[in-house]
């Protein structure tokens, strides 16, 4: 009655202190954002609402979800098996595993970057939504019903008439009040906790960074792993179906190289190159050589290449086949044969 009272205006209402106002605001807003963040942080780390939906089920269920391969190391397999089947022995079977090896090791950094953020960042901000925040909202309702309580109190103390009745009214009022001001005081003392939250919070924020970092960082090494290892595939070799292949493999170490490569890149005669190069690694000898595209030495060992620079080549006993010797000037390092064309 008291509250159809308030609502229809007829009934006077008893207000909360600022202080306590305040504080509400503060959790509904901390909540609201809290559940935002949490469900968007869950479609990143699992783009996929079907997986989605089973894993909350199986939660629920206290059950493990069953594990199935996520779309990384899907890709990889399929590369993998791809390249066995064309023969790991060709160009393009041998790139082919190379790659679905590094998908899969890129599937394995994704689903410890999930298992690491589900723990450390996605339970606290879950606790807080499923835990903390229904204690605040029981209490709030609770406190609620008090000053419902309080004011039909106080109001069947104006209408009282009799001093008897009166004084019954003004004890009900004293009794409702005090319990008002202590469900207020419980109430209040839980919502200055928000701030904790915050900072608790705080701390869930830098695990989860943490763990994005490293799994950035894995993902960045492996691709530029890959990339080294694709970049000293010989330039020309017999393609599948036994023609003649003439089209190096390119470096993806310069945006400027993905751009012009194709059109730019010289054609060499595969047997010119084979007898130059088989030629340089049997002699003690030097050869100069020209630069066929930019190359940027992966460490010190390594000699950075500029495309069309002529450079002074030489083999060394035990050298891996792949790779020579190159001097300009002072300056020497390891050059993949890919980006060279022998000079006569």
């Amino acid at each position: 009655l008291q509250f159809t009272e308030e609502k229809l205006g007829q009934a006077e209402k008893t207000e909360l202190d600022a202080h306590l106002e305040n504080l509400l605001s503060k959790a509904e807003c901390t909540k609201l954002w809290t559940e935002k963040i949490m469900k968007q942080t869950e479609v990143l780390l699992q783009p996929n609402p079907n997986a989605r939906i089973e894993e909350f089920v199986y939660e629920k269920l206290d059950r493990k979800a069953p594990s199935r391969m996520n779309n990384p190391e899907l890709l990889g397999q399929y590369m993998i098996d791809a390249g066995n089947e064309f023969g790991p022995g060709t160009a393009y079977g041998n790139a082919l595993i190379k790659c679905g090896e590094t998908q899969k090791r890129i599937g394995a950094a994704d689903r410890e970057l999930i298992q690491t953020s589900a723990i450390n960042f996605l339970t606290p901000l879950r606790n807080f939504i499923e835990g903390d925040y229904k204690t605040i909202t029981k209490e709030r309702k609770l406190l609620q019903n008090k000053r419902l309580d309080l004011d039909a109190a106080k109001t069947r103390l104006k209408k009282a008439k009799v001093a008897e009745a009166r004084a019954a009214s003004e004890q009900e009022v004293r009794i409702t009040q005090s319990e008002f001001d202590r469900q207020a005081e419980i109430t209040r003392l839980l919502l200055e906790g928000i701030s904790s939250t915050h900072a608790h919070h705080l701390r869930c924020l830098n695990d989860f960074v943490e763990a994005q970092m490293t799994y950035y960082a894995q993902c960045y090494q492996y691709m530029l792993d890959l990339q080294k290892q694709l970049g000293s595939f010989p330039s020309t070799f017999l393609s599948n179906n036994n023609q003649s292949s003439t089209t190096p493999v390119q470096s993806v170490s310069t945006p400027s190289v993905l751009a012009s490569a194709s059109a730019s890149l010289p054609l060499v005669s595969n047997s010119v190159v084979t007898s130059g190069l088989s030629e340089l690694k049997s002699s003690s000898g030097s050869r100069k050589a020209r630069v066929l595209y930019d190359y940027d030495a992966a460490n010190s060992s390594e000699l950075s290449l500029l495309a069309d620079e002529v450079i002074t080549v030489y083999s060394i006993p035990g050298m891996d086949s792949d790779w020579l010797m190159g001097e300009r000037g002072n300056q020497k390092g390891k050059v993949p044969i890919t980006y060279l064309e022998l000079l006569n």
